[in-house]
């Protein structure tokens, strides 16, 4: 009787089991379904989504395309400061397109279009430079205080000068004639304070040069930045409207904000940066990035006239074109420590 008993619970459970499976069948299928429905609903909207990047990236490329032929098509037959402007402003507007379409653009595509402005910018450059009327040659007598304005307590050009004592070297080329369009800045200089004011780079296009030792302010709103060859020096620039350059500089320090930085064959520089677009190093090694943190006064007044973003910047995302590998960081640049970005400018 006893093993009967336990022969119909074995059985009765055995049912009991078989049951709870069946009905677990359709929670299975139901559940596979969802998941399925999921997963198309997924490659659904990654098509979608690539789809709409691809519209993004080809309206930009035409876009891109057009205004760029706009410019040179400017620069070619501009005779006039009128059109040089209009190139200038409509090479602000082509710099904007870029900066809003950074997210969505192929590292290459984004290479290829900040290489395009850049030489663009170059020839606007040149442009100006060419229309620039030429000083007429005149006799004038050198008064002693003019000519030793470049040489501080008697010292020989290019002998140290003092901490803390300005000097006031002439800038690279002559200015006059068009104002903001010449290139000014500081050459082949050691162990100096210097400085340009607001009203003297005004949407100028400034060039820093075989410097060392030196510490640079620049005050105001300038056009364009490039500092090449300096070594252990430390810049600190206003609101510049497009792009800074960095070329085989060395150990030094710069504070600035602008639409785009590119850097090239530099190392061992901290750079606290604002900046609308992404950030470029290319054969560099030990770069280091914080937020930008110079202040002086009337610096919201030059943001204003820059036509920055304040709200926006990028100062973390930054591309290295000799570093492909996706999901590991690049060994050449690394965000600076906190503890090392409290720094006393003045």
């Amino acid at each position: 009787m006893e093993t009967a008993s336990c022969s119909a619970a074995a059985v009765g459970n055995g049912n009991l089991e078989s049951q709870r499976e069946q009905s677990l069948v359709p929670e299975r299928l139901q559940r596979r379904e969802q998941e399925r429905q999921l997963e198309v609903e997924r490659r659904k909207q990654k098509r979608q989504d690539q789809e709409v990047e691809e519209e993004k990236s080809d309206f930009f490329a035409a876009a891109f395309a057009r205004e760029r032929a706009a410019v040179e098509e400017l620069l070619e037959s501009g005779e006039s400061v009128e059109q040089l402007e209009e190139a200038a402003s409509r090479l602000q507007g082509l710099q904007k397109l870029l900066n809003d379409s950074v997210l969505f653009l192929a590292a290459y595509d984004l290479r290829q279009a900040q290489e395009a402005l850049a030489r663009l910018q170059a020839a606007l450059a040149d442009r100006r430079q060419q229309l620039q009327p030429k000083k007429r040659f005149a006799f004038k007598t050198r008064r002693k205080d003019a000519a030793s304005a470049t040489i501080v307590d008697g010292a020989a050009p290019g002998a140290p000068v003092p901490e803390g004592i300005l000097a006031s070297p002439p800038p690279l080329k002559e200015e006059g004639g068009l104002g903001s369009s010449c290139v000014c800045g500081f050459s082949n200089l050691k162990s100096q304070v210097l400085e340009k004011r607001a009203e003297e780079l005004h949407q100028r296009d400034v060039l820093l040069t075989e410097l060392s030792n030196c510490k640079i302010k620049l005050y105001g709103n300038p056009n364009t930045l490039r500092l090449n060859k300096a070594r252990s020096c430390t810049v600190l620039c206003g609101p510049v409207t497009t792009s800074v350059f960095l070329e085989d500089c060395s150990e030094c320090v710069l504070a600035v904000a602008c639409q785009q930085l590119r850097v090239h064959t530099t190392r061992d520089t901290r750079i606290f940066l604002q900046v609308t677009s992404r950030a470029i190093v290319e054969d560099c090694h030990g770069i280091h990035f914080a937020p930008y943190t110079w202040s002086y006064p009337d610096i919201d007044r030059d943001f204003e006239g820059s036509g920055l973003d304040r709200s926006k910047n990028n100062w973390n995302d930054v591309d290295d074109f000799n570093w492909l590998a996706r999901g590991v960081a690049s060994p050449n640049w690394s965000i600076l420590p906190e503890e090392e970005r409290m720094i006393q400018w003045d």
